[in-house]
């Protein structure tokens, strides 16, 4: 009696849970828009975390080849960050995205932080201006992943 019960319960569990899969990839969810203020930061921390790091690329006392080195990071880093959050969304939507395209998108990702961490490891800067240049890297990227996040949400929003 004890094991129908179970089973029973189990089944209900699987077929709700197989429902609202169902549910969320037939977009029959509704699109919640972000709040004006959560869009408003992502902006901002973006915009604060790549001026923060580009003006002290600007006023740091290395090569040329150096900063530009610093500079190419930061902007592959920002667009693999968006290049993910985009297949991982569209996944998440059930629109196809190749598993190439997608592992490409983590690898380069993972690569970006990879190489700038290689970067300041081996750099002849102070640990302060290393950890400055860190922080304002990771704030860039996750304002970044935000204010994709928030594009696609209100984008959706406003289709339906």
């Amino acid at each position: 009696m004890i094991h129908h019960q179970l089973n029973y319960g189990m089944n209900q569990i699987t077929e709700e849970k197989t429902e609202l899969v169902n549910k969320y990839q037939n977009n029959d969810r509704k699109a919640e828009r972000p709040s004006n203020a959560f869009v408003g930061v992502s902006w901002t921390m973006l915009l604060v975390g790549m001026t923060a790091y580009f003006i002290g690329l600007y006023n740091a006392d290395m090569e040329l080849n150096e900063k530009g080195y610093y500079f190419t990071m930061i902007m592959f880093g920002l667009f693999e960050v968006v290049s993910v959050q985009k297949s991982v969304r569209d996944r998440l939507e059930g629109i196809p995205v190749t598993d190439i395209y997608y592992g490409i998108s983590w690898f380069a990702a993972i690569l970006s932080v990879t190489l700038l961490t290689i970067g300041l490891w081996n750099a002849d800067l102070a640990l302060s201006e290393k950890g400055f240049y860190s922080m304002s890297f990771l704030l860039s990227m996750f304002s970044a992943i935000a204010v994709q996040k928030n594009t696609r949400d209100l984008q959706s929003a406003d289709n339906k």
